[in-house]
């Protein structure tokens, strides 16, 4: 059989420590895992991992493959000592070691090298307990988890939603200034930094999740409606192997001054009942600034005014239109020869 290297596997040094092991071993796996890396070749690279870390990442298994000496090399031809296989560390039950399975798939099991040294050790009683961020059946928080407790989760665990979805509210001057608007929000995160084991996690205080905020700037599509979701590419939640994934805004509009339809702008302009009568001019703001308008004679409640090219820019270029829709109103300081006269006008 080939004997495996596993430092090499690795990237390590024989006299690595637990950290440096562990901190290799995680860098490699998000680079090779199945769901991230489509390779034909990061399937076997993620197996001689995973069985590199089953080894390294455990003293038990470490100091027996340490044990055979570091005089070998990466694939060349191994036969285990006369007795070796038969050695144990008073594991579990030999054998009963089983595929890896990712998403239902079978990648194969551990390889014969391994389980001539460690299939003593790898019985159900054998599987060791680990705390932290599972995919698929892998437990990427701690240490890889015995191929028997693999088999015993499946159906695998559904992929993490990395999604998030906000409400941004927005007004008429923030679509029309065309610039990035500033977007903060905050989310509540799994902590990447808890311990292996379960132990005590300074960085989320043992809750296991952090609160996280973000800031981040977005620019408004033209002719934006209300309802509409703007999707923000990896602005999401970022998972274990680095996957982020997308940020969805709804948009609401909420403006006191104008009601918008796509590049069509809706204001309200107050004239009194005399005005509505005999007709006047206004001044009134816009986005594109101060404009007059006449008031015709004679004019209604409700009734709109047309002002072309006044409005939100629109997605073929130019603008939409500005309604100026009439609301005749009472003054609260009418005085009394004021009402006098409205008493005749009612008579006549």
């Amino acid at each position: 059989m080939e004997y495996k290297d596993y430092y090499e596997i690795l990237g390590v040094k024989r006299d690595a420590t637990e950290s440096e092991i562990k901190s290799a071993y995680r860098k490699l796996a998000r680079k090779f895992h199945p769901d991230v890396n489509k390779t034909k070749e990061a399937e076997s690279k993620f197996k001689d991992i995973n069985e590199a870390y089953e080894v390294l990442g455990d003293k038990a298994k470490r100091q027996r493959y340490d044990s055979l000496g570091s005089n070998w090399q990466g694939g060349q031809s191994y036969t285990p000592p006369p007795g070796f296989e038969n050695f144990n560390f008073g594991g579990g039950q030999g054998g009963g070691y089983q595929s890896y399975t990712f998403n239902g798939e079978d990648l194969g099991g551990f390889s014969d090298f391994f389980s001539s040294l460690f299939g003593d050790m790898m019985g159900a009683g054998a599987a060791r307990s680990t705390q932290g961020m599972n995919f698929n059946g892998f437990d990427f928080g701690g240490q890889p988890q015995s191929s028997g407790s693999r088999r015993a989760r499946r159906p695998q665990t559904p992929k993490e939603d990395l999604d998030i979805t906000k409400t941004l509210n927005i007004t008429a001057k923030d679509v029309f200034n065309q610039k990035p608007i500033g977007v903060n929000f905050s989310e509540m995160e799994r902590c990447t930094q808890c311990p292996p084991g379960g132990g005590y996690c300074s960085s989320c205080g043992g809750t296991g999740f952090n609160n996280v905020t973000k800031s981040i700037k977005v620019k408004l599509p033209a002719e934006v409606k209300e309802g509409q979701k703007v999707r923000l590419k990896g602005e999401g939640k970022v998972d274990a192997y680095g996957q982020a994934g997308d940020l969805y805004l709804i948009i609401h509009f909420q403006d006191r001054e104008y009601e918008i339809d796509g590049s069509d702008l809706t204001k309200d302009i107050e004239i009194t009942p005399p005005e509505a009568v005999l007709g006047t001019k206004k001044e009134i703001e816009t986005l594109h600034g101060k404009i007059g308008i006449k008031i015709p004679t004679k004019t209604s409640t409700g009734q709109i005014l047309r002002l072309k090219n006044l409005g939100l820019p629109k997605k073929a270029g130019g603008f939409g239109n500005l309604n100026a829709r009439i609301k005749i109103i009472i003054p609260k300081d009418i005085s009394a020869k004021q009402i006098e006269l409205y008493k005749k006008i009612q008579e006549s």
